[in-house]
């Protein structure tokens, strides 16, 4: 069983940057996290994932090259980079830990956070 606590959300302006955290609670910190995120009005959608070591990531088409997913296993904490910000990134932020499960897909994820709210205005 593990908890999972985001922090780092707000309100920024297009072309901004800002930096998502996820901290785990529990005996370990061995899974695949992965973050999504759900715009109001739309389905959860896949962000980005990091295998346990940091070796693997996997990013939406919409993200990659402004998103970078990574993570301290000391600290139990998965991180995302965002820069160059749109409009379009507005959405509630969540992080998820799969605890043997690659891939993109929501329902290959065991736990998830309450989510940090990211607004991006233009």
């Amino acid at each position: 069983q593990v908890q999972l606590v985001e922090s780092g959300g707000g309100l920024v302006q297009a072309g901004d940057s800002l930096t998502l955290s996820c901290a785990a609670s529990g005996r370990t910190f061995s899974y695949i996290m992965g973050w999504f995120r759900q715009a109001p009005g739309k389905e959860r959608e896949f962000v980005a994932a990091i295998s346990w070591s940091g070796a693997r990531t996997k990013y939406a088409d919409s993200v990659k090259g402004r998103f970078t997913i990574s993570r301290d296993n000391a600290k139990k904490t998965v991180y995302l980079q965002m820069n160059s910000l749109k409009p379009e990134d507005t959405a509630i932020y969540y992080c998820a830990a799969s605890t043997s499960r690659w891939g993109d897909q929501g329902t290959k994820y065991d736990y998830w956070g309450q989510g940090t709210q990211v607004t991006v205005s233009s």
